[in-house]
């Protein structure tokens, strides 16, 4: 088996949820099997990420066995003498090699789990983000208003909602901007708006969910700190992302001063950055992001590191229905698998993407046992969806909070 044939799409995603367009990445071999991945990839414009992903293609896998995944990833890896963890490679291996998954299982007529070591949960534990339930989900399109974003009387009713519709897991980030100098000292409004957030959602939700805190490394460990102490009375299951990614050393000096578990990974790529982490033991609680993280087979080697540790797996998923298809695969087999972020119920442009339906059932995802990845992406859809403009997946405020 061979692959001969790469093409790659990227999607406008209008109502946004999991950002605002998808690259996805089809593999066909010399069977006429195709396998479907998926980039979590925000540095450059969509568009050159997919001629970056048919470049690492043409070099690394086409004319190759796509079973040979640890042989890709070690040669593009060390592409152009690098051998370092690089986000934007990462994306590109990343969505190859999820494609490669796909069509390994189809070939073996198995769900890719059943070749991951097998399933160990039944129902994947799924939450939402703390998402409007009409209008715009974007911040900035309804700055200026009370919304779910900064009030925490309509967070709370919103919040209780997905609570009825079954999820026990909401998470949401009030604690202001994040920049491009971060890390900062947290505003006292920012630490009052978020304390009154939490509370607000937990007096609505008591105990029938757990409140996932969310940040974007705002914050320097000392207003971490001071953060963290304004919310530990309501008990979140976790404080996501206190500082800036880049120096673990940093980000344990937090996890060492409050009682709340610390969740970080989505910027992280590769075994090596969060073998860091572990080792400075920053967080409790790993967040890869398996459109960047380096694939499922590097994923699930992350997860067997932390596993040693006692430290568990939440994958980080606000992305496009073929990387949450593979989160899924991927997450049924890890014995320390916290819990999955889910868009909303993968229902919207997500189903609209898909022949079929990922299966979501009273706040759990039950994993496909159909071969592969489970899920076909439906190429009409993607032509008829094309991305175009200078947006990048997500950006951070250009000016120092107070500058």
């Amino acid at each position: 088996m061979k692959i001969t044939d790469v093409k790659t799409w990227v999607v406008h995603n209008e109502a946004g949820f999991g950002g605002p367009y998808f690259i996805f990445v089809r593999l066909t071999t010399d069977g006429n099997v195709v396998g479907y991945g998926e980039a979590y990839n925000a540095t450059f414009d969509p568009h050159l990420t997919a001629k970056l992903i048919e470049d690492c293609a043409a070099r690394w896998l086409v004319g190759h066995d796509p079973h040979d995944i640890e042989v890709f990833f070690r040669k593009a890896y060390s592409s152009g003498f690098t051998q370092r963890p690089d986000v934007t490679m990462m994306g590109c291996v990343s969505a190859l090699e999820i494609a490669c998954w796909d069509i390994i299982g189809k070939e073996a007529n198995k769900p890719v789990y059943k070749l991951l070591g097998g399933q160990v949960h039944e129902r994947i534990r799924t939450y939402t983000y703390l998402y409007p339930k009409s209008g715009s989900v974007v911040p900035s399109d309804i700055a200026g208003t009370r919304n779910v974003y900064n009030d925490p009387e309509i967070a709370a009713a919103t919040a209780l909602e997905y609570v009825k519709e079954g999820f026990n897991a909401i998470k949401f980030d009030p604690a202001g901007p994040y920049t491009i100098y971060d890390g900062h000292q947290p505003r006292l409004v920012d630490i009052e708006l978020s304390a009154a957030m939490v509370k607000a959602v937990r007096e609505a939700v008591g105990t029938r969910a757990d409140i996932l805190f969310g940040t974007h490394g705002q914050f320097t460990a000392s207003g971490a700190l001071r953060m963290a102490k304004a919310l530990e009375p309501y008990d979140p299951l976790w404080f996501e992302e206190p500082v800036p990614p880049d120096m673990p050393e940093v980000m344990a000096q937090v996890a060492r001063g409050t009682s709340i578990p610390i969740a970080t990974g989505e910027r992280l790529t590769t075994k090596w950055e969060f073998a860091r982490v572990i080792e400075n033991r920053a967080a409790s609680i790993l967040q890869p992001n398996l459109g960047r993280s380096g694939g499922i087979l590097e994923t699930k080697k992350i997860a067997a590191m932390a596993e040693a540790f006692h430290i568990q797996i939440a994958p980080h998923c606000y992305c496009g229905p073929i990387e949450a298809a593979a989160n899924i695969q991927l997450a049924a087999t890890l014995p320390n698998f916290l819990i999955l972020e889910a868009i909303k119920q993968f229902d919207g442009f997500h189903e609209t993407l898909l022949k079929q339906k990922v299966e979501w059932q009273d706040g759990h995802v039950i994993p496909s046992k159909e071969p592969g990845l489970g899920v076909e992406l439906d190429e009409a859809v993607c032509e008829a969806n094309p991305w175009s403009g200078p947006q990048l997946h997500l950006s951070m405020v250009p000016q120092a909070v107070g500058g």
